[in-house]
């Protein structure tokens, strides 16, 4: 159920979500969410065999060195996902400064209720997402973001991704009506991208980073779909270049 000191928070991320954001909301929801739920989600994911032998493997990446990436070849995943990070004045460390921000909580007590598996799993996401980027074509837009979140619920069932699902839906259906069409768009493309393509989202991309981007897209299955922009890799900001 939704708790009556949980409300509140859900509220505010639905009507400033510039103050509480879903990451946010997704801490704050642990130490408030009954553990029926709490088991239900852990018992489904470790279900998982592929899920669970991420989790026992524990990887957790060094920052990427940008200047590295840019000397890497032309169309290397290495090499697009640094222009990526350029071209839209993003940061390689977000992953660091978000594990930082974790530990804070992790030692307030503000995350008793999550269990050690998806602790690690959120971490590793994080790691993750920009690479997802690259990997299924989807752009930072708004649109693409969504798309991207629905994309990961497909693949993993993880709170995090569907708490993405419930305050979008509220938002557009309680605030801004316009954004339905689109969003609604967003969030099915990129369900049934997830849904269709082999599980992407607990692999290694790091071991990869040398090959081919469209080398490794045929090889897994990834097929990108109308509604992902086009990658802007713009080889002159590329580091090294």
């Amino acid at each position: 159920m939704i708790t009556e000191d949980f409300a509140p928070l859900f509220l505010k991320t639905i009507n400033e979500m510039h103050t509480n954001p879903v990451h946010l909301l997704f801490n704050q929801w642990w130490s408030r969410a009954t553990p029926q739920v709490v088991e239900a989600y852990t018992d489904q994911l470790m279900a998982d065999a592929e899920f669970a032998a991420f989790v026992d493997r524990g990887y957790y990446a060094e920052p990427l060195d940008l200047d590295a990436l840019g000397d890497m070849a032309e169309g290397s995943l290495g090499r697009i996902y640094c222009g990526w990070i350029i071209d839209n004045d993003l940061t390689a460390q977000i992953a660091m400064d978000y594990r930082r921000f974790h530990t804070m909580l992790a030692d307030s007590g503000t995350l008793d209720g999550m269990p050690e598996p998806l602790q690690y799993a959120v971490l590793r996401g994080f790691q993750l997402h920009d690479l997802l980027h690259v990997l299924t074509g989807y752009d930072p837009s708004p649109q693409g973001e969504i798309a991207l979140q629905a994309f990961s619920l497909a693949q993993i069932q993880f709170p995090y991704f569907a708490m993405w699902m419930s305050t979008t839906t509220t938002q557009m259906t309680y605030l801004r009506p316009t954004t339905i069409v689109p969003l609604m768009d967003a969030i099915t493309d990129g369900w049934q991208y997830g849904r269709r393509t082999p599980q992407i989202s607990l692999h290694t991309w790091e071991d990869e980073l040398e090959r081919p981007l469209e080398e490794i897209r045929a090889e897994w299955g990834i097929e990108p779909t109308t509604l992902v922009g086009q990658l802007l890799l713009r080889a002159a900001h590329a580091p090294g270049t």
